[in-house]
């Protein structure tokens, strides 16, 4: 078996030394992030949402990684990526705050700072704000009115279609506004975040 390298970078190091206010430098993030392991760990705990076991950890990246189900992994496989998160992969990642990692129970959660990685990620948390999905359907919806009116049906022919059409204009405008206001939270949040980052 190849030596694995338990050693902390200097980065690392220093944060686990310093502990100052929850803080990361850039560079201890993009080392975290440079190796996959460390990104699926990351993607596994966002989607369990609680403390997970490192033999439950360790089995689901190695399905991953070979593209199989869990079930249908070897003991080698399951092996190979379990010794590698139990000596490097979590304790780095311990280190720097990004993940509660109780070694001796083997017990793994996401931890504070875990939130300054999954923003460079593609995560779902980051597609959720899909406002053009809002958009489109409140065009669907307005066009269907106005062409529903235009066309005489009953309801709708009753009611002026300049009116009609200005409670299309004004939902759109609440729209907007709902979006500017979700932006600026967002803006906020990232603010926030990125104010941990030295």
């Amino acid at each position: 078996m190849s030596s694995i390298d338990t050693s902390l970078p200097d980065e690392i190091a220093s944060v686990a030394d310093a502990d100052e206010d929850e803080r990361l430098s850039k560079d201890v993030i993009f080392e975290l992030l440079k190796n996959r392991r460390r990104r699926e760990v990351l993607a596994y705990l966002l989607d369990a949402d609680e403390t997970v076991t490192l033999g439950e950890l360790a089995e689901q990246i190695a399905a991953w990684e070979n593209d199989t189900e869990v079930n249908a992994l070897s003991s080698d496989q399951r092996k190979r990526v379990y010794v590698a998160l139990y000596q490097t992969h979590l304790p780095k990642m311990d280190d720097a705050g990004i993940v509660e990692y109780d070694q001796d129970r083997g017990l793994i959660s996401l931890a504070d700072n875990a939130d300054l990685l999954m923003m460079y990620l593609d995560t779902d948390s980051h597609r959720q704000d899909r406002w053009d999905r809002w958009y489109a359907a409140l065009s669907v919806v307005g066009a269907a009115l106005l062409g529903a009116a235009a066309l005489g049906a009953p309801l709708l022919s009753t009611l002026p279609m300049l009116g009609l059409a200005g409670t299309v204009v004004v939902a759109f405008f609440c729209l907007s506004v709902a979006h500017v206001v979700w932006n600026r939270s967002q803006e906020r949040t990232v603010d926030g975040k990125l104010s941990r980052i030295e």
